[in-house]
């Protein structure tokens, strides 16, 4: 009973540098497109530019930035230089207190015009994405290093839901502040939000690595003792030459459930960041006549906040029945709405809403499970490859590689497909009705071809991306009993290194 205090603590802290993230990149995901297109007039030659370099960067800079922070696990060095456990916490939460108030600094640069619009939304994507990528990497690394049992990754990962949902409220407030003619109060509202940002990021995880300190590392230095004094078991590891990355990537490629899973999680990312950037959109042009306008800040913000704490309700059911099948069942919901609503067409405004609303709901709630999945894998890729440390900011990293293309296929293909079926172009603000592919019977109802063309993005995406999604994830086998022996063999492998974050 004397550890529970303490691991409400530090489980506490480490779900509160959720916030720290989510109050700003909501807001950045929101607006970001909008304010170069509406507010800075970007043109559509430089928007393609930049958003080609940013995908080359967002994918690049994940496993860069793994590699440089895990490349000394991948080797079994001798015994006497082995890095252990609290070594490796450490490090990530020094990280952290340095990359996180940056993070924060580069997110302002999106409000204030600069520069050209064109070199501007380049250099500020690049920018962010590289501090917000450290950030990310090194938090989501201390959930496979911090824990093994799925029980006390759910508890850490329950807090991280909770923080997230409260740093959601910044997408409720943003809505009263955004106005595209008077952009002041917008970026007065922006430096607020990065101010409390920077010194939560700074506060939080210092207090995390003096706890850490204080309380784990004497515990983890007098067992280590111990065991030196004693034969104890065989390590699982040898000494051998380091990994280089082409060998590791070999591994990777031999690492199937790992294959399987980017491939359904790039669909996912691709739909989490659809559904952000044409949000507004969707808003504007299938419900603006018919709900006001705090009707509108409502369902923005029940969008955004509802995900985390859905997700919640979801961790309980990851504990009883397991992340794969709870992950199965919401890509099920998903192509079940997704059809039901295109059966009920575009003019029922409160199904719409509805729609709306719960497509977010569960394609983001699926997003918050997937740390557990990357988490599984990276034990498996632990024991399989016999690593003497668990690399897990590089399988992390190595993960965003091939799935993050899919965060910028989202505003790319999306306004593709808007500006093929219906001559609208977001950039022109011109709808070519002549060379519209919508039907003459569609226009003969009275149905604007913006707004019908808004319905099947709405409702074809999400049907396409459930249905490759379910075929992809049938193949994934990391779950079960399979699970189970993976993490038995991990903790087998590493009892003195291990952290327990019931002893925090």
């Amino acid at each position: 009973t004397e550890c529970i205090p303490l691991l409400c603590v530090f489980t506490v802290l480490y779900g509160s540098l959720a916030l720290f993230t989510s109050i700003l990149h909501n807001v950045f995901l929101l607006y970001y497109v909008e304010t170069f297109v509406s507010v800075y007039k970007i043109d559509k030659v430089s928007f393609w530019i930049g958003e080609t370099v940013f995908l080359i960067w967002n994918s690049l800079n994940d496993p860069l930035f793994g590699w440089l922070s895990d490349r000394a696990f991948l080797s079994s060095p001798q015994t006497g230089s082995q890095i252990t456990a609290p070594e490796v916490v450490l490090k990530r939460l020094k990280a952290l207190s340095t990359n996180g108030p940056l993070f924060s600094l580069s997110f302002l640069a999106f409000w204030v015009a600069w520069a050209r619009p064109g070199l501007q939304f380049l250099l500020c994507l690049c920018l962010y994405d590289g501090f917000l990528t450290m950030v990310d990497l090194h938090h989501s690394a201390l959930l496979a290093d911090l824990a093994v049992s799925a029980a006390d990754r759910t508890r850490l990962n329950f807090h991280c839901s909770v923080f997230s949902a409260l740093g959601s409220l910044s997408v409720f407030l943003s809505y009263s502040f955004w106005d595209k003619e008077d952009f002041y109060s917008f970026r007065v509202f922006c430096v607020t939000l990065a101010a409390f940002s920077i010194v939560g990021f700074f506060v939080v995880s210092r207090l995390l690595q003096r706890r850490f300190t204080k309380e784990v590392r004497p515990k983890h230095d007098e067992a280590s003792a111990l065991k030196e004094l004693s034969v104890g078991h065989a390590p699982l590891t040898n000494p051998e030459k380091p990994v280089t990355i082409g060998q590791y990537l070999k591994q990777l490629a031999r690492h199937k459930n790992f294959m399987w899973f980017v491939s359904m999680n790039l669909i996912q990312v691709f739909h989490c960041h659809f559904n952000s950037n044409f949000f507004p959109l969707f808003l504007e042009h299938l419900l603006s006549d018919h709900i006001s306008a705090s009707t509108g800040s409502v369902l923005l913000g029940i969008s955004y906040i509802a995900p985390h704490l859905n997700n919640l309700y979801f961790l309980t059911l990851c504990q009883r029945y397991g992340v794969y099948q709870v992950i199965r069942w919401l890509f099920m919901v998903k192509l079940g709405l997704s059809v039901a609503m295109l059966l009920a067409g575009a003019d029922h405004i409160y199904l719409l809403c509805i729609f709306i609303a719960s497509n977010r709901v569960f394609t983001e709630g699926t997003c918050k499970l997937l740390k557990l999945v990357v988490s599984d894998l990276v034990d498996e890729d632990f024991v399989v490859n016999r690593r003497q440390q668990a690399a897990s900011a590089l399988l992390f990293g190595m993960v965003a590689l091939l799935t993050k293309p899919g965060q910028t296929f989202a505003p790319l293909i999306g306004t593709w497909l808007l500006c093929v079926y219906t001559g609208y172009d977001i950039f022109d603000r011109q709808p070519v009705r002549d060379n519209s592919l919508v039907s003459d019977a569609a226009l003969s109802s009275g149905t604007p071809p913006l707004r019908l063309g808004c319905f099947y993005m709405l409702v074809f995406v999400p049907i396409t991306c459930a249905l490759l999604q379910l075929a992809a994830w049938s193949r994934f086998t990391l779950h079960g009993r399979k699970l189970q022996g993976i993490k038995t063999l991990r903790q087998g492998a590493q009892p003195g290194h291990l952290i327990d974050v019931k002893a925090i």
